[in-house]
């Protein structure tokens, strides 16, 4: 059995085996609404959150599946949170959740790691369905936000004097990328940071998705060509 956290410090019962849903939103209401209704859904709704701090805190006791994230936070915004969240669980999807479907919002939540963004006002269904989807690894988006954010990295792959902002490793990921280069395995990374041998892998698996790389062979070339070995 697990248990949900929510702002006010009580805790349910949970049942294992169902998808682990955190959400993070500063409005009591509205997170209490659709953590409610994805319960009724049959999701393990396990912690709810209010701000980039509180969602960074919960995501690592918690590792989610997936987070519904809001972008306007009172102590940063969406893209901050989904950065913090990534950093303590690396293999959790981030599905913003928003009333902002500005530009800048949904291209800054995607170059933070999101895997999707729907506005709230996309009908229950809708969500329930993006959760899943999201959950099995697709990139869900509101209809017109896809097109946006893909014509978007289309127009940079077009010039050729504009490159794609780079990904935003963690000092953590930079640390374990390095050792990767050097041909240390998993395991000797591990013992060398102290780490867990689980941890290091979810570090690999993190910077390969950041980075859009395939395997190691292809991240050592990504450090010597990005100047990043160790003096």
């Amino acid at each position: 059995m697990g248990t949900v956290e929510s702002e006010g410090g009580r805790m349910v019962d949970g049942e294992a085996g169902r998808l682990r849903i955190m959400v993070v939103d500063d409005h009591p209401i509205w997170r209490d609404a659709v953590a409610r209704d994805l319960a009724d859904e049959g999701f393990d709704v396990v912690a709810t959150a209010d701000g980039v701090a509180s969602a960074g805190r919960r995501a690592a006791a918690v590792t989610p599946d997936v987070v519904l994230m809001d972008m306007q936070l009172p102590d940063g915004s969406g893209a901050d949170a989904t950065a913090e969240v990534l950093e303590v669980s690396p293999r959790t999807r981030i599905l913003v959740l928003s009333a902002s479907g500005e530009r800048d919002d949904v291209l800054e939540a995607v170059k933070a790691g999101a895997s999707g963004y729907l506005v709230k006002s996309s009908s229950r269904e809708e969500l329930v369905s993006a959760v899943r989807a999201t959950a099995d690894g697709q990139a869900v988006f509101t209809p017109g936000l896809a097109g946006l954010v893909l014509g978007e990295y289309r127009r940079m792959s077009q010039q050729p004097d504009a490159s794609p902002a780079t990904p935003v490793l963690t000092e953590r990921e930079t640390e374990v990328l390095r050792l990767v280069a050097k041909g240390l395995s998993a395991k000797q990374i591990a013992r060398r940071l102290s780490l867990s041998h689980r941890t290091v892998e979810n570090h690999v698996q993190a910077t390969l998705r950041k980075l859009q790389l395939g395997n190691r062979v292809e991240l050592t070339r990504y450090v010597i060509e990005h100047g990043l070995e160790e003096d």
